[in-house]
């Protein structure tokens, strides 16, 4: 008569991504997502938010980026676990959510999606005349006279670590095995979007160091003289979360990939 064998226990190393997505499958679904970002997000920004009388303003870009990390959550987070952002990666990384073998891949790609997001944005732009990358800012984040009110150095980083760190909180919630299924897309969108109704007139909002590159590479080297802000603070408050998660909130079983969590 057979033994019985032990049901296999559940893995305690949750992953964000299926081990079964073949890498050039991933990183394809990362481009796509963070050339969306950058090109909704950045072109709101840049084409239609100071158009006179009927401009989008602050709250029209703020909505435009929370929309674009939504879709494309739903469309190819189920292939990636919809990153787009080396901060998110880290952050995931640092919570055993994500392989620490596989986030160079993610970031480079990030960041070739955003430069070839800002190339495309460019080329629009410069469809009307007398227009300036550098002289418009080009959706670019910065401090002091770089930044949209005036802000310090100081408070840049500040808002910069600590909203990085609250959006990923975010993530790292709503993925998790005790969160609603299907609903992680809406929250992660969602808190993008009021991330940027606090922190627009503050940085210009990064909270995404490849979002900062792409456009900073053609606004001058001002822009690119203050990137480091946007890449320093942004990992520094993906560390954060991902390092704090699990003591302040428990630690969760195998937590639902958001490639899961988009399944209703």
């Amino acid at each position: 008569m057979p033994v019985p064998q032990p049901a296999t226990p559940p893995s305690t190393q949750p992953a964000t991504v299926p081990e079964t997505h073949p890498m050039s499958k991933r990183l394809a679904a990362e481009l796509f997502g963070t050339f969306w970002l950058v090109l909704g997000g950045c072109g709101s920004a840049v084409l239609a938010a100071g158009v006179a009388d009927v401009g989008i303003g602050y709250l029209g870009v703020a909505v435009a980026f929370g929309l674009t990390v939504l879709t494309m959550a739903y469309a190819v987070g189920h292939v990636s676990g919809g990153h787009f952002n080396p901060a998110v990666t880290v952050g995931l990384a640092t919570a055993r959510r994500f392989a620490w073998r596989d986030v160079p891949a993610y970031v480079v790609t990030q960041v070739v999606a955003s430069a070839v997001a800002a190339a495309v944005l460019f080329v629009i732009a410069n469809g009307v005349a007398g227009f300036s990358a550098k002289e418009s800012g080009f959706a670019t984040n910065g401090y002091g006279d770089r930044s949209p009110g005036g802000y310090s150095l100081l408070a840049v980083i500040v808002a910069e670590v600590v909203l990085t760190a609250f959006f990923l909180y975010v993530i790292l919630g709503a993925t998790d095995t005790r969160a609603p299924k299907g609903f992680a897309p809406l929250a992660i969108g969602l808190s993008l979007t009021v991330i940027h109704l606090v922190s627009i007139p503050v940085s210009n909002t990064s909270v995404n160091p490849a979002r900062s590159t792409g456009p900073a590479l053609f606004a001058g080297a001002a822009a690119l003289g203050q990137l480091w802000v946007f890449w320093l603070a942004p990992l520094a408050g993906g560390l954060v979360a991902g390092a704090t998660y699990v003591l302040l909130f428990g630690k969760e079983a195998p937590a639902v990939p958001l490639t899961e969590a988009t399944e209703g």
